[in-house]
């Protein structure tokens, strides 16, 4: 049946772009077509709307010297930062279920963090730098401070706290605009150790300091990933001005001076998680959504943050909701109810309870900006891939690429049909996959595979890739998560 497989005209529009990626202009801008044009919200001038452009990692200005020579290892450089965000994400879950302190990870000796009254003297020690805790796979352009220094900054939905990198630099990596010094900026100023937002951090520091407003001391912020990297400075408050929007004052930052590797390009990172100290909870957001171009488009889309009530979506909408729950051990993630998966119009052999939390807080489903291809347990992977396997037996099979161990030649094709591929939530209801969310390029040749991937940890992660082109919205106020296709 037609309406068991991909529209045909989307996967033609699929191939059709790889014949761009072959281009010699592609080996440095790997240039596609958007999925969709911006999309310019009319709240964005309201003061209760914040509204700021989106832009794929790979459509920065970095240096000639940091392209990759063709689309595979672009692809493979991707998919290496990729493995290194889902351990992060997969360590932290597991560190807060077995009840691990943030604190037992600081890769810094105490004596070393509290001992010196200099902010660069307070932090050296040993960094684990290269690809480290994310992707940083999609970036915004953020002013930071009085006057407003535009900065290109991570938007990560898997971080509590957001941070810049900060002069004087005791380790800090490549960034492609100048790093920030707060001195220059007029809102710049110190949190107190007893402040709300220092007592929030998971691990902080007090510096004695006579400039301190309360007297207690300046403090000193600590966030350390899973994989054993962190950043570390003096945590500060400061205007950031998102869009066209107002400023906004107060924001609590980490004022980070040895951050080596973490996100290299990015002057920092905007905080988009659950828990107190993200952007979102500082704002009193009710809402917020965010749109992902396809990762090979020069073009941008949006992040919005609504501080209203969030309109709950019309009759008409193409909007699919799920419950947005809530894991009282892991407070950053976005949990979300799944039912299940079909493959061709057929329910999966998989028991909800692959998807579901237990009490201990384990297990569940995220919705992760950061993550790229989305991870599956294993044994749902399986079912997953041996079903997309028996629909797609027409076209040439060909080795797997890294972690896809599903990959087809399709050098010789100008189309073809595939399964559809759906997630099922709760209540009946069910996100259709786009054909090119889930069947990818992966180098210049004509090589496309399935961009799904097996986990052995309890946790499954619902990646960028398959949310390109959706609009994913986080309605705060009445727990869902909305997810609305061709709406950037």
């Amino acid at each position: 049946m037609a309406e068991d497989r991909a529209i045909a005209h989307g996967l033609r529009f699929m191939l059709f772009l790889l014949a761009l990626s072959t281009g010699p202009a592609a080996c440095r801008h790997h240039p596609r077509r958007s999925t969709g044009s911006k999309e310019t919200a009319a709240a964005a001038a309201a003061e209760a709307a914040i509204s700021l452009p989106l832009h794929s990692r790979d459509f920065l200005p970095f240096s000639d010297g940091q392209r990759h020579p063709d689309y595979k290892e672009l692809t493979l450089a991707r998919l290496r930062r990729d493995a290194a965000r889902v351990r992060a994400v997969n360590a932290r879950a597991a560190f807060a279920v077995g009840g691990v302190a943030a604190a037992d990870l600081k890769p810094v000796a105490e004596e070393k963090f509290l001992e010196s009254t200099a902010a660069a003297a307070a932090i050296e020690g040993p960094i684990v730098s290269g690809t480290s805790m994310g992707s940083g796979e999609y970036f915004s352009r953020v002013g930071v401070g009085s006057p407003a220094r535009p900065m290109y900054m991570v938007l990560d939905t898997g971080s509590d706290v957001s941070w810049i990198q900060c002069v004087p630099c005791a380790d800090c990596y490549q960034q492609s605009d100048p790093v920030y010094d707060p001195s220059a900026s007029t809102s710049s100023a110190p949190l107190s150790c007893g402040s709300s937002q220092c007592r929030a951090l998971d691990i902080s520091a007090c510096r004695n300091s006579s400039s301190s407003p309360t007297g207690d001391g300046s403090c000193l912020y600590q966030v350390n990933y899973g994989d054993g990297s962190y950043t570390v400075g003096d945590f500060i408050t400061e205007t950031l001005t998102l869009g066209g929007s107002d400023p906004v004052s107060g924001v609590a930052v980490g004022c980070g001076h040895d951050n080596e590797g973490l996100f290299v390009g990015a002057a920092g990172l905007l905080a988009l998680g659950g828990g107190l100290l993200s952007f979102p909870s500082q704002m009193s957001a009710r809402s917020f959504s965010y749109c992902l171009v396809d990762r090979d488009s020069p073009a941008s889309s949006t992040l919005d943050l609504i501080t209203a009530a969030a309109a709950a979506p019309s009759n008409g909408s193409t909007s699919v909701t799920a419950p947005l729950l809530r894991n009282p051990r892991v407070k950053t993630f976005y949990y979300i109810g799944l039912n299940g998966i079909s493959v061709g119009g057929q329910m999966l052999s998989i028991p909800t309870s692959t998807f579901a939390m237990d009490d201990r807080g384990a297990g569940g489903v995220i919705v992760d900006s950061g993550t790229a291809v989305t991870r599956l347990q294993s044994s749902a992977y399986q079912a997953l891939r041996d079903a997309f396997r028996a629909g797609t037996s027409s076209l040439p099979p060909t080795s797997g690429f890294s972690l896809f161990d599903t990959c087809y030649d399709l050098s010789s094709r100008t189309t073809v049909e595939v399964p559809t591929v759906s997630f099922h939530f709760p209540g009946g209801r069910n996100l259709r996959l786009p054909a090119k969310n889930y069947l990818i390029p992966i180098d210049g040749a004509g090589t496309y595979c399935l961009a799904f991937a097996p986990t052995t940890a309890p946790l499954s992660i619902i990646g960028n890739v398959q949310q390109q082109g959706t609009r994913v919205s986080f309605d705060l106020d009445n727990s869902l998560v909305a997810f609305t296709p061709n709406n950037c």
